[in-house]
């Protein structure tokens, strides 16, 4: 009788746990604050950014408050699955693989990879002449899987960090020779002082086993209730012109995509 006490008490909190957004009027998203442009700190602590933005329009649009946890990047997919959080905010490509184990909406927006060296470095299309040569990427994204699948398999020795700043900082010191990484944030890297020494080289990555279908927002498998109701929450904000407000705010051209 305990044990079917304990299961049943169980079963009640996965499926309080579940619905915890309707329940209480709550939604829990994770966010790694350490890829500006779209999350990063302020000098007061605070995040900001794009993702951060986003993610509080659209808890306006559905009438529910954001509840932020901040969590690095490879945890992010385990924080859903134990039920951490109600969804994942954080820039998280789209892909066939990721889909296996969460749900994710429509993409919000869409970018490319490159590759970051220092200036006057050229490397050809296949990347061939990244032999020998050491770079870096962030462990779990999709980059981190074109390495590890062809980079790698060619004699680049690949370098994995929880984040991007902290592959700036190996750049700018020579512990690396390349960043390889999302176009969008590279941009916004080469645009500082910090990255006046560096510049884009070689080919833009836009195959789609390895750029997916846009950044998404992953959600726990089956939760086609909240998947449904961000991605209505997502179209009204592009349809009301706050999407385009905030995108105005970081970027100077549309990166939604087509």
């Amino acid at each position: 009788m305990k044990k079917l006490i304990l299961i049943s008490g169980l079963a009640l909190g996965l499926l309080a746990g579940s619905n915890l957004y309707a329940a209480e009027n709550v939604l829990r998203i994770g966010i790694e604050a350490a890829y500006p442009p779209f999350a990063s700190k302020n000098d007061k602590g605070e995040i900001v950014g794009f993702d951060y933005e986003i993610g509080n329009a659209l808890c306006a649009q559905m009438k529910v408050k954001c509840v932020w946890n901040e969590v690095e990047f490879d945890g992010l997919i385990p924080s859903l699955k134990v039920r951490k959080i109600d969804a994942a905010l954080s820039s998280m490509t789209i892909t066939k693989e990721r889909k296996q184990s969460v749900d994710f909406t429509h993409k919000y927006y869409f970018t490319s990879s490159r590759l970051v060296m220092k200036k006057g470095a050229v490397v050809d299309d296949q990347y061939q002449s990244l032999k020998g040569k050491t770079i870096g990427v962030q462990r779990a994204t999709t980059t981190d899987r074109y390495a590890t699948e062809v980079l790698e398999p060619m004699g680049v020795k690949v370098n994995r960090y929880s984040n991007n700043e902290e592959i700036y900082m190996d750049l700018a010191s020579g512990r690396v020779d390349a960043i390889f990484a999302d176009t969008i944030p590279l941009e916004d890297f080469l645009s500082m002082p910090r990255g006046a020494d560096f510049a884009f080289v070689g080919p833009e990555l836009k195959d789609p086993k390895y750029v997916g279908e846009g950044a998404g927002i992953a959600v726990r498998k089956g939760n086609t209730e909240l998947v449904s109701q961000l991605n209505s929450a997502i179209d009204a904000i592009r349809a009301n012109g706050e999407y385009q407000k905030i995108q105005a705010k970081y970027f100077k051209s549309d990166i939604y995509g087509d």
